[in-house]
Formats: structure tokens, C-alpha cells, sequence
């Protein structure tokens, strides 16, 4: 379980990105909402401490108890529907002994790990009916459970990452062809009849984002408020920006435009505040860790170590994307966290997690090549 390493086979590249990344967001943060800057940067502690311990542990020794794993994750979800704190009309947060979090930021990792156990143990057959349909069972229940809160931003976020480590794990091209052929048809009749009024497919406040999104001017004043002002923002930031905690009138922060800008619209602030350069850092680091990741992904000791640290690459590489895409105007209004960036302790210190696996995997594999 605990195995002996060297210290120089330690990825000290990958944890200098994540040190900086979470850096930047603790300062980003503090400017956003002083009172939360003390909270994430504790946040960082705790998940900085964890990751290195985990990184220790032979990620094979947890693997084996990918089953109650699974069981302990739809534990957290079900709790979560049944006793969830219900926080702007949707359940997402569960309270226990005192400790307030948001059981769909553990279920990517959790998943992550499930289903990369899962690929080890079917590898031969992955592609066979029978293993197919578990895969997708796995999935489509804590899927649903998210789904149901309602957040269908993480919905997405978890299906992608669940198809990014299938693929990884050996998921057929002949298959992967024939899903899209259906697939693609599919999301483009469903997202017609999203747009249709009397629409019963999602909330009437998701078609409102996505209607938002496609015809701003119409709801300048109303659902794309914040989108708007949010780009506003990033574009005023021009080149080097206005400066952390400015006093600046012009500050669309300042002004309280912008609901919540320490979590989705994290990005804006970082925009504005650190300009153009400052983003291209942020930007930079994740695509940095994504590629690390996946480079450790690449020389993993088995199939289910190239599956963690391609979900943990997906994981970061799309949800920061995804957040940084609705800060821009690029796609509607979504609540996803940007990693290692927005406030959030559940988020950050699972996150943290997650790498301590990645992290364990590269001492693995250069153990591996060492004997």
C-alpha cells in the first residue's frame, strides 16, 4: 500500500502549476469577497496536505474497493436529495456534523476512479454488450441524482469525463461512429425543441440562459445582465488590468454588477483585475496541468492509471473551458466552477485529491522503469 519513492521521480512541474493556479485564485478570490480569501486559501492547505499524502499510497490499494466507493457516492447523492440545502432553487448542498458540501464535486473523482477500475477489470472485453450496458448504468445513476438537484452543467461535465476515460479505455471506433451518428442528430432536434415555449425537456431558468445567450439584446437588462457585464469587464481589464482590490468607480466588481463573482464568474474578475495577460496565464496553467496529466496518463504501470489521469486532464481541460467560454459569451450561462480558481473548499479540496492519485501514478510508472 505505502511504498518507498525517490524524491527526484517526484512531478515537482505539476505541483508548482497547481501551487500557482491556486494561488492566483486565492488572490482572485480575496478581491472578489475579502471575508471568503481566508476559507479557500484554507481550502488550499487542507487540499495541498491530502494530495501529497495520497500520493504516497498506491492508487491500486483504493482501486480495490471501487464498489463501495460507488455505494458510499450514490450514499452522498441520495442524502443529498433527500436532506439537501436548497440554495437558489436547486439542492446541491448536504450539511453533516457541521460540515457543508457539495456531494456532485466528489462524484467526478469518485467516478473517475469507479469507472477506471471497472475498464481494468473488463479490459478484455470492453467492447462486449453486457460491459457496455454496466458502464452505462454506472454512470447514468449519480448522473441522474446531479441532474435531479437540478445542475446540468455537472451532468455534462461528469458525461464528458466519463467518455473521455472510455475512450482511453479501449471504447471501439466503430462504436464511438455509430453513437454519434445517433447522438448528433439527436442533440440537434432536442435543442430545437428546447427553444419552443411551451417546452417541458429542462427548466423554464435553463431555456431562459440559453435564449439569453442566443439573443442578448433582448435581455440585456434581465437573464444576460450578468453575461454582459461580465465580458464588459474582461474587456475593460485590456492589457495588464486595473489591479487586485482596486478603488477604481469604473470597476464593474466595484459597481456589484456581477452576483457571485467569486465562484462562475471568477474568470471576470481575473479579466479585469489582471488584464489580458493575467488570463492568458490562468490559461496557461491549465492547459499545463491538462497536458501534464495526460503525459503521466501516457506512461501509466496499467490501463487504470491511464484512466484516472485522463479523467483528471478531461475533468480540468473541459470544466475550464466551459467556465471560461460563459465568461466570454461563448456558451450560456452555466454554473461550473473554474478548477483551482473559483471559491469553493468542496471543489478545491477534491480537486487536490484527484491529483494526489495523478501524482501516485507517475511515481508508479518511474518506479516502473527504474526496476
Amino acid at each position: 500500500m505505502l511504498k518507498r519513492y525517490r524524491i527526484r521521480d517526484y512531478d515537482f512541474k505539476l505541483i508548482l502549476m497547481l501551487v500557482a493556479i491556486t494561488a492566483i485564485g486565492v488572490l482572485s478570490v480575496g478581491s472578489a469577497r475579502a471575508d471568503l480569501q481566508g476559507r479557500q486559501l484554507l481550502g488550499f492547505i487542507m487540499g495541498f496536505f491530502i494530495m501529497i499524502v495520497l500520493s504516497f499510497f498506491d492508487y491500486s490499494f483504493f482501486l480495490r474497493f471501487y464498489m463501495l466507493i460507488y455505494l458510499f457516492d450514490l450514499l452522498l447523492l441520495g442524502m443529498d436529495a433527500l436532506f439537501g440545502e436548497v440554495v437558489n432553487n436547486a439542492r446541491r448542498w448536504l450539511i453533516i456534523g457541521g460540515i457543508q458540501f457539495q456531494p456532485s464535486e466528489v462524484t467526478k473523482i469518485m467516478l473517475i476512479l469507479v469507472i477506471s477500475q471497472f475498464i481494468l477489470k473488463h479490459k478484455e472485453k470492453i467492447n462486449s454488450i453486457q460491459n457496455i450496458i454496466m458502464m452505462l448504468a454506472i454512470v447514468a445513476v449519480p448522473a441522474y441524482l446531479v441532474y435531479d438537484q437540478p445542475d446540468m452543467s455537472t451532468t455534462i461535465v461528469i458525461l464528458m469525463i466519463f467518455c473521455v476515460v472510455w475512450y482511453v479505455g479501449g471504447l471501439s471506433y466503430k462504436l464511438i461512429l455509430g453513437t454519434l451518428a445517433v447522438v448528433v442528430p439527436i442533440a440537434v432536434v432536442l435543442f430545437i425543441l428546447i427553444l419552443q415555449p411551451d417546452q417541458t425537456i429542462i427548466n423554464d431558468y435553463q431555456q431562459g440562459r440559453i435564449l439569453a445567450w442566443l439573443y442578448p439584446e433582448r435581455y440585456q437588462q434581465t437573464l444576460a445582465y450578468q453575461q454582459t457585464n461580465a465580458m464588459m469587464a474582461i474587456g475593460s481589464g485590456q492589457l495588464w488590468g486595473k489591479g487586485l482590490d482596486n478603488n477604481m468607480i469604473s470597476s464593474v466588481k466595484n459597481g456589484n454588477f456581477i452576483s457571485e463573482p467569486q465562484t462562475d464568474f471568477i474568470f471576470t474578475i481575473i479579466g479585469e483585475e489582471l488584464g489580458f495577460m493575467g488570463s492568458c496565464v490562468v490559461v496557461i496553467l491549465l492547459f499545463g496541468i491538462a497536458l501534464e496529466c495526460l503525459s503521466v496518463a501516457r506512461k501509466a504501470k496499467d490501463i487504470a492509471g491511464t484512466c484516472i489521469a485522463s479523467g483528471m486532464a478531461a475533468l480540468i481541460g473541459f470544466q475550464g473551458f466551459v467556465n471560461i467560454a460563459v465568461a466570454t459569451g461563448v456558451f450560456p450561462n452555466t454554473g461550473v466552477p473554474l478548477p483551482f480558481v473559483s471559491y469553493g473548499l468542496t471543489s478545491l479540496v477534491s480537486l487536490y485529491i484527484g491529483m494526489g492519485f495523478v501524482l501516485n501514478i507517475r511515481l508508479q510508472c518511474v518506479r516502473k522503469y527504474n526496476n
